[in-house]
C-alpha cells in the first residue's frame, strides 16, 4: 500500500514545472481512487488539499481552468487538461 506520496525530483523546491505538478496530480488520481473520486466531483478541493501530505503547486489560473474541469472518469479529465495546453508535453532530456 502507499502511504507516502513523495519523489525526489517532484518535492524539494516550491517551485515545479506545471507539468510536473499535472503529472503527481494525476498520479495521486491513479493510484487512489478516493483521491480519483474527489478530483472528478470536485477538482477544486481536490487540488488545495493534495495527496499524501504533500501539496500541488499550481498557479492561479492553472487551478482555476483544472477547477472548471468536469469529466466522468480520469481519462476525460485528461483528455480536457490537454485541450487547454496549459501544460506542454515536450518531454524533458
Amino acid at each position: 500500500m502507499v502511504t507516502s506520496f513523495q519523489e525526489s525530483n517532484l518535492t524539494g523546491p516550491s517551485r515545479t514545472h506545471p507539468e510536473q505538478e499535472l503529472s503527481r496530480l494525476l498520479t495521486a488520481a491513479v493510484i487512489s481512487p478516493h483521491f480519483r473520486r474527489l478530483l472528478l466531483s470536485n477538482p477544486a478541493q481536490a487540488i488545495a488539499s493534495g495527496f499524501g501530505g504533500e501539496a500541488f503547486h499550481l498557479q492561479g489560473e492553472e487551478q482555476q481552468q483544472l477547477a472548471a474541469i468536469q469529466a466522468d472518469d480520469l481519462v476525460d479529465f485528461a483528455l480536457q487538461v490537454s485541450a487547454l495546453r496549459l501544460f506542454s508535453v515536450t518531454p524533458q532530456r
